[in-house]
């Protein structure tokens, strides 16, 4: 079963100015739930790795992410998906650990649990890092315009890096959720 990778904050959910401390916070963009669900039964094995910096600067603990995360998972549970597993980096930017996107630590962990490559599969994020990481990893980088995805599209334009300009966009994940499902 192919593994298809998401980001989290922006491509799954809205991310506040503030970022997403509590469950109060956790908002699914429009439509995103019933593309994960879409997915799921289509066979696809879906895997978020996040960025989840708010544990290391103390503003929301563990009880409140995992809460978040059982909300998510109940979501697409009720609509008769499944998320495989969710991998998130809890470090700050300044701690320099191999998990944190765009470092390849959540990509290596996952393909350990899974024991498979993720290489030629699909990476779904809204910010550069996401796309950055698809390619140390060999995936196929798509951006979605939600979150911070129209000021990454601007980046992209401006990027140095060729490989970047084989970045696929789409609007949402319902979107590309549509795509696979039309191909």
């Amino acid at each position: 079963m192919a593994i298809i990778i998401l980001g989290r904050d922006g491509v799954i959910n809205e991310n506040p100015s503030g970022g997403v401390k509590s469950i109060a916070d956790w908002h699914p963009l429009p439509g995103s739930i019933e593309a994960m669900v879409q997915l799921s039964r289509a066979g696809y094995q879906l895997v978020i790795a996040t960025n989840q910096s708010g544990l290391a600067l103390g503003q929301f603990d563990l009880d409140d992410l995992e809460e978040i995360h059982a909300r998510m998972r109940s979501q697409v549970e009720d609509g008769g998906g499944e998320i495989a597993a969710i991998f998130y980096c809890p470090h700050g930017p300044q701690d320099n650990c191999r998990c944190r996107k765009p470092q390849a630590g959540l990509l290596d962990a996952i393909e350990a649990e899974f024991d498979t490559s993720l290489h030629g599969g699909y990476l779904l994020g809204d910010k550069l890092a996401d796309l950055e990481l698809a390619l140390v990893k060999g995936c196929k980088p798509v951006l979605v315009k939600t979150g911070a995805g129209e000021d990454t599209l601007r980046q992209l334009v401006e990027s140095p890096n060729p490989r970047l300009a084989e970045t696929a966009v789409f609007d949402d994940l319902a979107h590309f959720s549509q795509f696979l499902a039309d191909h």
